[in-house]
């Protein structure tokens, strides 16, 4: 079904990947290879994207044209960033914030 043309490397783990686009719009890492304990349902659309969508309740089996992957973050072995600013430590308040501006008044 998918060749190795769109497998990419994680840049943390160098693990190879793939890299879908949810339901939601959103980009999700999977692992390269197939998994049957995977919980993400990979397919290629008419246009050559490669969609995912999370297996629920609603939809707990794959359709014949998905395949079940594992999505990367639950497998990367690099430890996760503290947070989005990339500090470890979160930032010192100091001083009091300004309220805000009121114009001249005369």
């Amino acid at each position: 079904m998918l060749s190795d043309h769109d497998v990419a490397s994680c840049g943390s783990c160098a693990a190879a990947i793939r890299w879908t686009v949810t339901v939601a719009g959103r980009r999700l890492a999977v692992n390269a290879d197939p998994n049957t304990l995977g919980n993400v349902a990979v397919y290629r659309d008419g246009v050559g994207t490669l969609r995912s969508r999370s297996l629920s309740a609603d939809r707990p089996d794959v359709e014949t044209y998905e395949r079940r992957y594992m999505p990367h973050v639950a497998t990367c072995t690099a430890p996760p960033r503290p947070g989005r600013s990339g500090r470890g430590t979160p930032r010192q308040r100091s001083g009091v914030r300004p309220a805000r501006w009121q114009g001249w008044t005369r």
